[in-house]
């Protein structure tokens, strides 16, 4: 017997034990690995759509979150044009405020300045009349000392009033 020459007797048995091994293999090994290569299989493939799926969803939901980012920027941009318009308006309504206030202010200082002149002015009329009539009482005490100067001063006054009647 060789080694390299095998026997009919046993290339014989050898065949029919290997047939029957794949006939088993193939009634009931076969089976349940390819079911399982199957599952794997739909298991694989049902992944790979799940993942495409979700990168699909993932896109949307970018594309949205930029719209939505784009939105805010463009919100915000015109919420900080109002808010400096607004800054601008009231600034210029604070000035408009201050000058009027001012304007108010300064008329009423030139009125009351206008009517503490004016009470001045009485005042000093009247303290120049009180001082004519003290200094005129004077001269005339001095001037008509006597009775006969202070009859005739008498007689002038009533002359006066009788001429300017007529």
């Amino acid at each position: 017997m060789s080694l390299l020459t095998p026997e009919p007797g046993l290339l014989f048995w050898m065949t029919i034990s290997f047939g029957i091994v794949v006939i088993i293999l193939v009634k009931y090994g076969f089976p349940p690995i390819l079911k399982s290569v199957e599952k794997r299989n739909n298991y694989i493939e049902e992944s790979l759509k799940s993942a495409r799926e979700a990168k699909e969803e993932l896109s949307k939901v970018k594309e949205t979150s930029e719209l939505i980012l784009a939105d805010a920027r463009k919100e915000q941009r015109v919420i900080l044009k109002e808010a400096s318009r607004l800054s601008e308006q009231i600034m210029n309504e604070a000035r408009e405020n201050a000058v009027i206030e001012s304007e108010k202010m300064i008329t009423k200082a030139r009125t009351q300045i206008n009517a503490d002149k004016e009470e001045a002015l009485k005042s000093i009329r009247s303290e120049v009349t009180k001082l004519s009539v003290a200094l005129t009482e004077k001269i005339l005490r001095e001037k008509l000392s006597s009775e006969k100067e202070l009859m005739g001063m008498i007689d002038r006054l009533l002359d006066e009033i009788e001429i300017s009647k007529s």
